[in-house]
Formats: structure tokens, C-alpha cells, sequence
């Protein structure tokens, strides 16, 4: 599969963290002399199955000089979502006002990823779905990551996170760009999201008794497009850098 990307790349820290890491945006993390940037462009170049890249971030990111292997490096909008639908519609103007086929939507704070990883994740991913988000089991993650820290949604068919990359048919996601504007907001909060599923999940989500496809399935109500969590995908797609803990490991290990 052959796909165009877009990587939101306004992600701050603040405080302590931030003068920890050197930086207060998380795309210009330097681990091992790269920005996490980079090591994200120099991925996706690798991989042979990218063409278009939009990155999108403040003018710290647009004018480093790691944004200069992208096709476009658009200036922020005013939140997380905003930013991916300007890239998408970057790529609607370039296409011949034409949206791609599918769009990969890639997180810039993954201190391990590889081309290998979003490989892997682009070719078991279903061509009829106009949604599919990696997803992994804790021993999955454990088993590559020696990371204790790292934080799950504890379900009744186990304990689960969810990764970085969004493989999307960009119509499908203007179509329902409210909902998942939503969702957004939401995303930090597993009682959050639960409460944006319905009062059911909410109780179902506190006694443990949602399952993944019983999510999967309430999305694709919500949403009004098909979707699933894709599983066996790599952790490298799974371990971003949210909070001190992540970054200090990340360092630990000579990401």
C-alpha cells in the first residue's frame, strides 16, 4: 500500500519536563543527536510506501531544519485536530482537489520508530476500512519494552493501548469531523471516552466488562464509517513521549 502522511507536530511539555528535555515541543526532542522529528521523517522515508508528507506545527518546527524533508511544512492551527484536517486538505489541493485514497496519521513523539514498524503496520491493515488504529496487548508491549510505566485500558478481554498511527480515507474522516473533534478532547480521559461512548459503557468500563469489539462496534455507530483495532502491530507504534517517564526511558535505552 502507498500512502500519503500527515504529522501533526504540535505537541508541548511544559516546566520541569520541558527544560529536562531541552525543549518545549515534543517533535524536537533530540535522542541520540536526532529530533524525534527526524528519526519520524527518516521512517517514513525508509519505508518505500510513503509519497506526500505534510508536516503541521508551530514555527519552532516549520522552520528547523528537520522539516525540510517533508513536501509541505504548514504553520499550526488551533488544536490537535485542526491540524490534521489542514494537512489533509493540503493534500486534497495537491491531489487535483482530489483526497488520496488513504492517509497515514502519524504522532510526532515515538522516541523507537521504525520503518520496519509502520511496514508492518500499512500491510496487515484492511483496504475496506476507513479507520484502522493499532492496537496491543500489555504482554505484547512488555515484550519488546521493559517499561513499567506505560499506561493501559484495563478491559475484560485484557489490558490494552492503543498506538500512534491512524490509517484513514480522508473523506470518512471530514465526513465526521465534529465526532472526531470529540473524541479529541477526550482522548486523556479513559472514563472520558468512556462517557463520550454512552452511560452504559461508563459502567461497563469501571466493572471491567467492555470488550474490545463492543468498542469497536460502538464507534463504528458513532462514527457512521468502518473501523477496527488492528492487533499484532509493533510497540514501537505504541510508547510516545507524554510525560518525564517516557522521555527518561527513552534516553535510558539510547532511543
Amino acid at each position: 500500500m502507498r500512502v500519503d502522511a500527515v504529522l501533526p507536530a504540535g505537541g508541548r511539555i511544559s516546566g520541569p519536563f520541558a527544560r529536562e528535555a531541552g525543549t518545549e515541543i515534543k517533535a524536537l526532542i533530540q535522542l541520540g543527536g536526532w529530533t524525534v522529528l527526524e528519526r519520524t521523517l527518516a521512517s517514513l522515508g525508509a519505508t518505500g510506501h510513503v509519497g506526500r508528507i505534510v508536516v503541521i506545527g508551530p514555527e519552532e518546527v516549520i522552520s528547523h531544519q528537520a522539516a525540510r524533508s517533508a513536501d509541505v511544512a504548514l504553520s499550526e492551527g488551533s488544536s490537535g485536530p485542526a491540524n490534521i484536517f489542514r494537512g489533509l486538505e493540503w493534500l486534497y489541493v495537491a491531489n487535483d482537489r482530489s483526497y488520496p485514497e488513504r492517509v497515514l496519521i502519524l504522532t510526532t513523539d515515538l522516541p523507537f520508530l521504525t520503518a520496519d514498524a509502520i511496514t508492518q503496520f500499512l500491510d496487515v491493515c484492511p483496504s475496506d476500512l476507513d479507520l484502522c488504529i493499532p492496537i496491543l496487548r500489555r504482554e505484547e508491549f512488555e515484550a519488546r519494552f521493559s517499561y513499567r510505566s506505560a499506561r493501559y485500558a484495563h478491559l475484560r478481554d485484557g489490558e490494552w493501548m492503543i498506538g500512534c498511527a491512524f490509517l484513514v480515507d480522508p473523506v470518512a474522516l471530514v465526513r465526521n469531523r465534529s465526532a472526531i473533534e470529540h473524541v479529541f478532547a477526550a482522548r486523556r480521559s479513559r472514563l472520558g471516552m468512556a462517557r463520550l461512548l454512552g452511560p452504559s459503557f461508563v459502567l461497563r468500563f469501571l466493572t471491567r466488562r467492555l470488550t474490545v469489539a463492543r468498542i469497536e462496534q460502538r464507534c463504528r455507530e458513532m462514527l457512521g464509517c468502518t473501523g477496527r483495532g488492528i492487533r499484532g502491530c509493533a510497540a514501537e507504534l505504541a510508547l510516545d513521549i507524554d510525560y518525564p517517564e517516557d522521555y527518561r526511558y527513552a534516553v535510558r535505552c539510547g532511543a
